[in-house]
């Protein structure tokens, strides 16, 4: 099995819901949910543990996008946490960061797809 065109529309859409959801949260424009900064509720994560963990669970890929990701969602918390002091130009800078830890993800996820699946033990 290997991650298919599919899943990383899937991801890509994922990726691109959280950055929405952040830069709404850092515009004004909505409130920061519980789960946006979950690695339980957010739905990259929740995606990562029930679609790429049982293909490839043993890849050293796997826990580096994971690394990343958590490293995604905190920079972002922290974002969140400057634009709720009142540092709102800086907090919206720091999207850049953000769009950088997507791109480490979706890398990670390249050499996924074209290396040999490992399944899960």
């Amino acid at each position: 099995m290997d991650i298919t065109n599919l899943d990383f529309q899937q991801a890509s859409i994922k990726q691109v819901l959280f950055k929405s959801r952040l830069r709404s949260v850092l515009y004004g424009v909505r409130e920061a949910d519980a789960d946006l900064f979950s690695p339980l509720l957010n739905p990259l994560a929740q995606w990562l543990h029930t679609v790429v963990r049982p293909k490839y669970g043993t890849s050293a890929e796997v826990f580096e996008i994971e690394r990343v990701l958590q490293r995604m969602l905190s920079a972002g918390q922290d974002l969140v946490r400057q634009y709720q002091r009142g540092h709102i130009e800086e907090a919206r800078t720091g999207l850049e960061q953000i769009n950088h830890y997507s791109d480490q993800i979706t890398d990670l996820l390249n050499k996924l797809a074209h290396s040999p699946a490992r399944v899960a033990a």
